[in-house]
């Protein structure tokens, strides 16, 4: 039976259809836009496209390290790691031996010594509930090398480590304040925030690089896909002025005495008197930049400004001079004097009857040098001489947070208080800048703390510490005249002189000592606090160091053995006595280039020079060589022959200073971490062991000079 069609078939409104049919215009019209052209609405669609999936990755450049003046690693960033614990079981299955912790009261009381953590504490985290893993903080995190091989040889299940960078300081609280610190932020980069580290942060960084690429929903990077890569440059290294072993005089004579004596504060600046070098700095309390326990965050060198004390007399006494009215033997009486409503007294409050101004020196009469000034010199030109002087502004030293003190004074009692010290304020290093004069016959040099700037990949030096003269400030008479004056101040036979407790026994330290009331902030002074000083130069006659130190608190003897034993110290390190033993003369040598020599030819050329060195491979000819052709070098130093033989073995280091460590590291591209600071006593890789890409050298180094005051 037959279907009948239907009599009433569905009819389509026109609008509908003209409608549809508009849609689909515009549809194939913005299909075909998207198609064939580039930008849409201003829009790139490419771009668009490209960066719905791109990913950037920065590539963080390499902080520079810091060097003092012989090569010794101050600052250098390191390897860190946190301490992982995993906890899921589920790490384990299918595996040969556990991949979590099995025996967590086990695990906690092995690792508690090691990362300074009670055992509770470690089993608190390991029982965590709901995680896979944990990091085992506050001990766990940031640990070094050393801490990390200490665990790994405890072979506990579930252990693991990640791994960072951050920058570390080998020799702790060792020149903190000079050096500053520099630590890690949330993108892994290392950023400078103190001292050097912050001053020259912009040089040290580097320019960090970039990974740009696409990537999948879950961000890995899409295979065969175009990858953009710039390479980060690494930062530049500094060379300081500072020389490790006189550092370390210091640093030993300023903490027995602070631990001994209690000041508030307690620091000395050594400066080579011929150049304006820094060659060591130190201030207590101190801090250590690698857990940056500060108390405060001001460099007593350069950010305290203090009323001096009689060591300004020094420069009192060099205006009168440079005024044509000293006349050393005329004479004054001592004891006290009225100036106006007050009256200014000696510091043993009688004096000692009619003396002459040389004596006057000698004794570190507060009389004498008030009558100096009223009778010879009035308060312009005293002000004018100490601003020449550089007090009352900045040095410019390479250090942040400088202050200039104050050099301000009008009435007389002001002025005779300003020649003695007291009502004007100065610095550390405006002192240090001062005393150079007096070494170089009157010009003035500025002190500086950074020896070179080096770019670590191309070894080009790109900025080179000289010494700087700024301007003559005394004549050769005057400069002859205030050394016989400090002299007299330690040599003199007079038992009443001041600094008679300073003499040491065959060097010429000539000096000035002060003793600074201190402001109580009401207008007047404390009665039991005193500040003590003392700047000396040696020896007197050609003078190679200044040595300046100050304490606020503490006793007398706080900084007089201080003095005394870095005095000692540095003068035998130095070898500043002048001696006949031949053995001890530094010969000077040009190293020639040994590239393609014979290696036996080579040995005895420079063993007839008595200089030593070290082969490496068993080959027949040179290949490479350190230091390079053209280098100037003495006995005292290694020389390293690399041969046409490809199998090196890592030689005894025992002995080597850390720059010959580093050298050595930087020759053959292996990595290193130094331990301490002076010269190696221990490496962790055994002699004659072969040498690879993965050699990782660890190497603990301590002090060669250890002298004692004899």
């Amino acid at each position: 039976m037959m279907r009948k069609r239907p009599t009433n078939p569905v009819k389509v409104s026109p609008l509908v259809l003209i409608v549809s049919f508009f849609w689909l215009l515009v549809i194939a019209g913005r299909t075909a836009q998207l198609a064939l052209l580039s930008t849409i609405d201003g829009i790139n669609i490419q771009k668009f496209a490209t960066s719905r999936t791109t990913r950037k990755q920065v590539l963080v450049a390499n902080r520079g390290n810091i060097f003092d003046i012989n090569g010794n690693i101050l600052a250098q960033n390191v390897s860190s790691y946190t301490v992982i614990a995993y906890l899921d079981e589920n790490r384990s299955k299918n595996q040969v031996r556990p991949q979590h912790v099995v025996d967590k009261e086990h695990t906690a009381k092995q690792l508690a010594p090691i990362l300074k953590m009670s055992e509770e504490s470690i089993y608190n985290l390991l029982n965590r509930k709901n995680v896979t893993q944990v990091e085992l903080g506050p001990g766990g995190r940031g640990i070094t090398e050393l801490t990390k091989e200490a665990i790994i040889a405890l072979e506990l299940p579930g252990i693991d480590f990640s791994k960072s960078y951050k920058r570390y300081y080998p020799n702790g609280r060792f020149l903190s304040y000079t050096l500053g610190y520099a630590k890690s932020n949330n993108q892994d980069e290392i950023y400078g925030e103190l001292g050097l580290e912050a001053h020259y942060n912009d040089k040290l960084k580097g320019t960090n690089g970039y990974l740009e690429f696409q990537a999948d929903s879950n961000g890995y990077q899409i295979p065969n896909t175009n990858e953009k890569r710039i390479e980060p440059v690494d930062g530049h290294d500094l060379y300081l002025t500072i020389d490790n072993n006189i550092q370390l005089f210091v640093e030993k004579a300023l903490s027995e005495n602070y631990d001994a004596t209690y000041p508030e504060w307690l620091l000395m600046v050594v400066a080579d008197a011929k150049t304006g070098q820094i060659l060591a700095s130190t201030s207590y309390p101190s801090f250590d930049p690698n857990i940056r326990d500060i108390t405060s965050y001001l460099d007593p060198v350069v950010s305290y400004a203090y009323e001096p004390g009689s060591t300004m007399k020094i420069f009192t006494y060099m205006a009168t001079m440079e005024n044509n009215s000293y006349r050393g033997n005329d004479t004054f009486p001592s004891g006290s004097i009225r100036i106006g409503e007050y009256t200014v007294r000696d510091w043993n409050t009688y004096g000692w009857g009619n003396i002459n101004y040389d004596l006057g020196f000698c004794l570190s009469s507060n009389v004498g040098v008030s009558h100096l000034v009223d009778k010879n010199i009035n308060r312009f030109i005293l002000r004018d001489y100490l601003l020449k002087m550089g007090f009352g502004k900045v040095t410019g030293i390479e250090l942040p947070r400088e202050v200039p003190g104050k050099i301000n004074f009008k009435y007389k009692i002001e002025v005779a208080n300003a020649a003695f010290g007291q009502g004007i304020t100065i610095t550390p290093i405006q002192m240090i800048q001062a005393l150079t004069a007096i070494a170089n016959e009157g010009m003035m040099l500025k002190p500086y703390l950074v020896d070179k700037i080096v770019n670590p990949d191309t070894n080009e030096i790109i900025h080179q510490g000289l010494r700087t003269e700024l301007h003559q400030v005394a004549n050769q008479a005057t400069i002859k005249k205030i050394k016989e004056l400090m002299y007299n101040v330690i040599h003199n036979d007079s038992s009443a002189t001041t600094g008679s407790t300073y003499k040491v026994e065959g060097l010429d330290l000539i000096g000035k000592t002060g003793t600074a009331q201190i402001a109580d902030g009401k207008g007047g002074y404390m009665s039991n606090t005193f500040i003590s000083s003392f700047a000396g130069l040696y020896p007197k006659d050609d003078p190679k160091l200044i040595i300046y130190t100050v304490a606020r608190g503490g006793t007398r003897n706080t900084i007089i053995s201080s003095v005394k034993r870095v005095v000692m110290d540095t003068a035998k390190y130095l070898n500043i006595k002048q001696t006949n033993n031949d053995e001890e003369k530094i010969i000077n040598y040009v190293m020639p280039s040994f590239l393609n020599k014979e290696v036996s030819d080579v040995k005895n050329t420079l063993r007839k020079e008595n200089i030593y060195a070290i082969t490496f491979g068993d080959g027949d000819k040179i290949i490479r060589q350190y230091p390079n052709a053209g280098s100037i070098m003495s006995h005292q130093d290694l020389v390293f022959l690399i041969t046409n033989e490809s199998l090196i073995k890592i030689p005894n280091m025992y002995g080597w200073s850390s720059r010959e460590v580093l050298t050595f590291t930087k020759l053959f591209s292996i990595k290193c971490e130094l331990d301490g600071y002076g010269y190696v006593v221990s490496q962790n890789i055994p002699p004659g062991s072969l040498l690879d890409e993965a050699t990782n050298l660890i190497i603990e180094l301590q002090p060669k000079y250890d002298f004692k005051d004899t």
